[in-house]
C-alpha cells in the first residue's frame, strides 16, 4: 500500500487522484484550501475510504501546512496551483505566491522528509511564443502570461533540487486537460466546461477570434494514467524528466463547438440549433498546440486510453447528469 500526498486534491484533477488512488487500494492524504477545490469533490471519499483517505484543510503558502501533509509520505502528486492565464494577468502576485512560493515550499517539505519521488503538475503554457508544432519537451520560447512563467520556474526548481539534493522528480506538462468534476462556473472556467453550461441554459458561447485556435485537449483518464506511471515507473531513464501529458490530436474552438452541440443535442436536440457567438482573441493564449508524446510513450510506456471525441462524449454525459 502506497502512502501519496495529492495537493490540490479538491479540485479538478486532485479529486480524479485521490478518486483513482484509493480504488487501487493506496493510503491518500489531500492537502487543500479550497480556493478553487470543492469539498463537494471529496465526501464520496471520505464517506467510502474512512481508513485510507485524510483530508487536511492547509495552504502551500504555509510551510508548517506542507510538513504536515507529507509526513510519513512515499510519493507527492503535487496537483496545487493557481491555474488560467487571465487570472494571472489579473492578479500576477497571488499567481506568483502560490504557483512558485507555494511550490518550493513543497520541494523543501518533501525533500527534508524523505520522500521518495515528487511528481507535479507542470503546463504546455511554458511552450510560450514557440511556433514550432507538435510541441517536443526541450523546444520551448518565451512565456506569454505571468502562469507561464509560475510554470516554468517550478520546472527549474525541480531540476535544481535534483541536481543539488537528489531528489526525484517528473514533471507533467498538461495540455488542456477536460473530464468529470471539472468546474463550470466562476471567471475562469475553462472552455469545455463553460461552453457545456452555455448549451444547457441554451445561451450561445462565446469563442474568442475566428475558432481556429487548436488545442490538444486532453481527457481526464489520460492524465490519470501518466500520473500513475509517473510515481510507479521504476526505468532510471525516466526520473528528472518533463513530459507532455496529452492525446496528440488537434482540435479547434469550432471544431469543439461541433462536437458539443452533436454530444449534447442528443439529450436536448433544442441544443443544435445554437449558434456561437465570436469576440477578440484573448491576452496571452497562443494560436496552436499539440504535443509529442512519444518521449512519454519510450521512456514510461504511456498509451492514451482517450481520444479527445471519446473523452468529450463521457464528459458531456457526466455534465449531462451531474449539473
Amino acid at each position: 500500500m502506497r502512502k501519496v500526498l495529492v495537493t490540490g486534491g479538491a479540485g479538478f484533477i486532485g479529486s480524479n487522484l485521490c478518486e483513482h488512488l484509493l480504488k487501487n487500494g493506496d493510503q491518500v492524504v489531500c492537502l487543500d484550501n479550497f480556493a478553487t477545490g470543492h469539498i463537494e469533490n471529496l465526501l464520496p471519499l471520505i464517506e467510502a475510504y474512512p481508513d485510507r483517505f485524510t483530508l487536511i484543510v492547509g495552504d502551500i503558502r504555509n510551510m508548517d501546512d506542507c510538513r504536515k501533509a507529507v509526513e510519513g509520505m512515499d510519493y507527492v502528486l503535487h496537483e496545487a496551483a493557481l491555474g488560467s492565464v487571465p487570472r494571472s494577468i489579473n492578479d500576477p502576485i497571488t499567481t506568483n505566491s502560490v504557483n512558485i512560493g507555494g511550490f518550493l515550499n513543497m520541494l523543501v517539505a518533501a525533500r527534508d522528509a524523505g520522500v521518495k519521488r515528487f511528481v507535479f503538475a507542470a503546463s504546455s503554457s511554458t511552450y510560450g511564443d514557440s511556433k514550432s508544432l507538435p510541441k517536443v519537451e526541450d523546444v520551448i520560447g518565451k512565456p506569454l502570461s505571468p502562469y507561464a512563467i509560475t510554470k516554468y520556474v517550478d520546472e527549474l526548481y525541480a531540476d535544481v533540487f535534483a541536481k543539488t539534493y537528489g531528489t526525484e522528480y517528473i514533471g507533467l506538462r498538461y495540455f488542456n486537460v477536460f473530464g468529470r468534476r471539472q468546474d463550470p462556473n466562476g471567471a475562469y472556467a475553462a472552455v469545455i466546461p463553460l461552453f457545456v453550461k452555455k448549451f444547457m441554459n441554451h445561451e450561445a458561447p462565446n469563442i474568442n477570434g475566428d475558432g481556429e485556435y487548436s488545442r490538444d485537449f486532453t481527457y481526464i483518464d489520460n492524465v490519470v494514467q501518466m500520473n500513475m506511471l509517473a510515481i510507479s515507473t521504476e526505468n532510471p531513464e525516466a526520473v528528472n524528466q518533463i513530459y507532455n501529458t496529452a492525446f496528440g490530436e488537434r482540435t479547434t474552438l469550432n471544431q469543439l463547438v461541433s462536437y458539443l452541440r452533436e454530444f449534447l443535442s442528443e439529450f436536448d436536440p433544442e441544443i443544435g440549433k445554437i449558434e456561437p457567438t465570436h469576440g477578440p482573441n484573448r491576452a496571452g493564449d497562443i494560436p496552436h498546440s499539440l504535443a509529442c508524446i512519444d518521449k512519454a510513450r519510450q521512456l514510461m510506456g504511456y498509451d492514451p486510453k482517450y481520444s479527445m471525441r471519446e473523452g468529450l462524449r463521457e464528459a458531456v454525459r457526466w455534465y449531462w447528469e451531474n449539473l
